[in-house]
Parts: structure tokens; C-alpha cells; sequence
């Protein structure tokens, strides 16, 4: 088993990264940056996200373990000061894997479609005025937004961005969207569902607008080259992010633990 770290650069998380490297030598556990088979971070949420992105083109085969040295993490099952059971455990267990969806983001332009996988969301926005969007569920318009922008979430990504704007939060293992609206205009000119939408698996979300002008494109907080883009296509994609589990990652605790904060109780 080829083991690769990815890390931020604060002081705790720097002397965390040392001791897993002398464990991972400790167990005979090669470290292999290029090609790993388990992917370890060390850091925070974006910290994840970004090795996510790192390696996206081997997203199928690789399996990915978090570790936290700050606050509580939604991606980060251990804590710094379990990296020893988490290594010990990594060496002498058979992986037990979970996986959940990504989010596929088809950028159209008259030069041609780029495609991207986002984690968490995709935004699309339009800084100076309105935007003006027609919004497809399949191939049938359902609705001409008017506001300051939409966000495409999966389920993992319920608890981010999506829920700031008023999304509900979705089991993350669920093959399903979510869009929100980011300020939608509703009066008795413009109208909206002004709620948000969750979509199945075989469906998908076409958004077209005309003007390019002073649109932004994210995914997962990450600003994309917008030039000449007049359609985005969000869909369910066939690549999911797979997680080595060990047993004590629950979400709906970890929900509770992050946005609510009271003790945990068993019936």
C-alpha cells in the first residue's frame, strides 16, 4: 500500500506530518506522491479539498483519509492526536471504503465544452448587474432566474456554501443535486421557485445565459476562466470520491457537533 500526504503549512500541522511519516516508516508503509493508493491529509476541510483536486485524474482508484489539526472538520475523521491508532489501524485492517458523489460541471463556449469535478459546489454568478439565466431540469425550461447568482451543491457540499444560502443537508452517500438561489429576484415581473431543488440521478441541470459580462464561474471556491461561456450543464458524475472508513465517522453526529453543539445521547 502507497501512501501519499498532503498538508498546509501551519507550525501544528508541520510537526503532525513529521510523527505520521516516522509512523508510516514504522509500519512499512511506502509513501508515494505520484502514485499513491491512500491519500492522507493534514490540515482542515480545504485542505482535503484541494488534494482532492490534486489528484482528480486518479479520483477512481485512490482512497482518502483526513486529518484535522484545527477545529472540526466535515472531511477529517481523526484528530492529531490519534494519528497513531489511524496509522496502526491503516497497517493491520482491510479498508472498509465509503463512497459519495461528485459534482460534473460542463462549461459550454463556442470554442468548445471543458468539463470539471467539484467536491462541494459550483457558483455561477454576475458581479455588477443581474443575471439574467434560462434554467433547464433535462431538456424542459423550468424557470428564467433573475437574481445575483445560482449554486449547484452535491451532498457533501450541503453543509458548506449551500446551507449559508438556505439549503437543506443531504445524507452525503445519496446520488442527488442541489441548487440554490443566490438572491433571486421575485416580484410580479420576475418570478422564481425561490426555494431550493434537489434532482435525482438520472436528471441533470442546464443553466444558458447570453452576456459574459462580469460573470464568475467557481468550483469549489476556485474562480474559472469565464471568457465566451453561455452554458453550464451540472450533472451527477460517474466519478465518486472514495473514503477509507474505520468505523466511527457518523455524519449526522458530525452535523450536530458542528452547527449545534449539544451532547450526544443514544437510544
Amino acid at each position: 500500500m502507497k501512501v501519499g500526504i498532503v498538508h498546509n503549512d501551519q507550525p501544528k500541522t508541520l510537526q503532525v506530518v513529521a510523527h505520521l511519516m516516522q509512523l508510516l516508516k514504522r509500519y512499512e508503509l511506502p509513501i508515494d506522491n505520484k502514485y499513491p493508493d491512500v491519500v492522507i491529509t493534514v490540515g482542515g476541510d480545504g485542505t482535503f479539498i484541494s488534494a482532492v483536486h490534486k489528484y482528480i485524474d486518479q479520483i477512481d482508484s485512490i482512497r482518502f483519509i483526513g486529518v484535522h489539526t484545527g477545529h472540526l472538520g466535515f472531511y477529517t475523521d481523526w484528530r492529531n492526536f490519534d494519528i497513531d491508532k489511524m496509522v496502526q489501524v491503516l497497517a493491520r485492517k482491510e479498508a472498509d471504503t465509503i463512497s459519495y458523489p461528485l459534482l460534473e460541471v460542463s462549461l459550454f463556449s463556442d470554442q468548445g465544452q471543458k468539463t470539471q469535478l467539484a467536491v462541494n459546489e459550483s457558483t455561477l454568478r454576475r458581479i455588477a448587474q443581474t443575471l439574467e439565466a434560462d434554467v433547464f431540469v433535462d431538456r424542459t425550461l423550468f424557470e428564467n432566474f433573475r437574481g445575483d447568482g445560482l449554486c449547484v451543491a452535491t451532498p457533501m457540499g450541503s453543509t458548506a456554501y449551500s446551507k449559508s444560502l438556505g439549503g437543506a443537508i443531504i445524507q452525503p452517500n445519496l446520488r442527488a443535486l442541489q441548487m440554490t438561489e443566490i438572491a433571486s429576484l421575485n416580484n410580479q415581473v420576475f418570478r422564481t421557485l425561490h426555494s431550493p431543488m434537489v434532482i435525482g440521478p438520472e436528471e441533470w441541470i442546464t443553466v444558458k445565459f447570453e452576456s459574459t459580462d462580469d460573470i464568475v464561474i467557481t468550483v469549489d471556491g476556485k474562480q474559472l476562466d469565464a471568457s465566451g461561456i453561455n452554458k453550464i450543464v451540472y450533472r451527477i458524475s460517474d466519478h465518486k470520491i472514495h473514503f477509507d472508513r474505520f468505523g466511527h465517522h457518523h455524519f449526522w453526529t458530525r452535523v450536530q457537533d458542528a452547527f449545534i453543539g449539544m451532547p450526544h445521547a443514544n437510544i
